[in-house]
């Protein structure tokens, strides 16, 4: 322990859901996409040609910036691409906030990757309560004294989405008092009111998405940002302090094949919004209280028996679900949509278990 940082002997890491080798589980903790990747990320994968990673990928990803661009209806410059969205978002810390400087402001139930990236840059939090209705309070986050607002939606671990006007009132807002706003769409492909289209007329908008959920390419990590060129550059600066090549070549490949193929994508996500809302019917009808979700999970709970004894009984049926054991999440499950079959597994436990 000697040799250890003080940073590395205090800080509180983010903990992601498990992933359990000593068993099969029917797995709805960790928001994966049950549906498998477009056909054409199976195509280019076979006719990719190995002997070609003997070289760097190209270092900016060019190519699939200009696929994403063309997906996105903007410019190749208005796109970075990292390791998975939570490098994007990591970088963005040291990218527009100062260490000991005007905080950043978000939910107190939001992305909890927010609050350790803060920490590890020494980035300063203004953290605003969720309203009663677990909506974010935005009058409050536009009162507070910030730099600028990290705003997941639709929301993690609540699944509540924010129209595109109420972004954009925000986004217009925060401008006026001279701050940035990161809107986190990680699962905005499950609602559908992006915010990109937004980017082109706000400069202080930078929209962070990612290709784990609605593309089903969570094993590839790769995630994007889409802003004005001014925010694109300080995120780049950043990536080449930390790492010139975090974009590999297969998973440039692979995402340019994937991003193209709307149809696909539009097709499973409609797949899991049906189920969605079959699922969230069924567990109202058990007296859970669950709030409408944009995303690809629902957050359920408040029933008879608290989050934890749920979650241990559902483990022990073979049924992985997300609990925190934490004020206000402690009396939640975040349940990740599945298959029909794998949702009927879940509602038939969870009703066997109620009894």
């Amino acid at each position: 322990m000697q040799y250890l940082s003080r940073r590395s002997l205090n800080i509180a890491p983010y903990t992601a859901g498990e992933q359990p080798k000593e068993r099969t589980y029917i797995k709805l903790n960790t928001n994966e996409n049950p549906y498998p990747p477009s056909p054409r990320v199976q195509e280019v994968l076979r006719a990719f040609d190995a002997g070609t990673l003997r070289l760097y990928p190209r270092p900016d990803a060019d190519g699939l910036r200009e696929a994403i661009a063309r997906a996105e209806g903007v410019k190749p410059q208005n796109v970075f691409c990292g390791n998975g969205s939570d490098e994007v978002l990591a970088l963005s810390f040291p990218a527009f906030f100062d260490e000991g400087g005007l905080p950043a402001c978000f939910a107190n139930l939001t992305y909890s990757f927010y609050e350790v990236f803060a920490s590890f840059f020494g980035v300063n939090t203004h953290i605003v309560p969720l309203l009663e209705d677990f909506s974010f309070d935005l009058s409050a986050m536009l009162a507070a004294d910030c730099k600028g607002y990290y705003l997941c939606n639709p929301n993690a671990p609540t699944g509540i989405a924010l129209p595109r006007e109420t972004v954009e009132a925000f986004v217009s807002k925060a401008r006026e008092k001279g701050r940035i706003v990161i809107a986190d769409e990680a699962y905005m492909d499950f609602f559908g009111e992006s915010a990109v289209p937004l980017t082109k007329s706000y400069d202080n908008l930078l929209v962070v998405k990612t290709f784990s959920k609605s593309y089903s390419l969570a094993g590839i990590r790769c995630g994007y940002a889409v802003g004005d060129t001014g925010l694109i550059s300080a995120l780049f600066r950043m990536k080449d302090c930390f790492n010139s090549y975090p974009v590999d070549a297969v998973c440039q490949a692979v995402c340019a094949a994937a991003v193209e193929d709307k149809d696909y994508r539009e097709k499973t996500c409609t797949l899991v919004k049906t189920e969605r809302e079959r699922v969230r019917s069924e567990l109202l009808s058990l007296g859970f209280t669950v709030p409408k979700s944009g995303a690809n999970f629902l957050f359920a709970g408040r029933v008879i028996l608290s989050g934890e004894e749920l979650y241990s009984a559902l483990k022990r049926e073979g049924v992985l679900v997300r609990f925190w054991n934490k004020p206000i999440l402690k009396d939640f499950l975040r349940i990740t949509v599945g298959t029909p079959s794998e949702n009927d597994a879940l509602l038939e436990k969870l009703k066997e278990i109620l009894r």
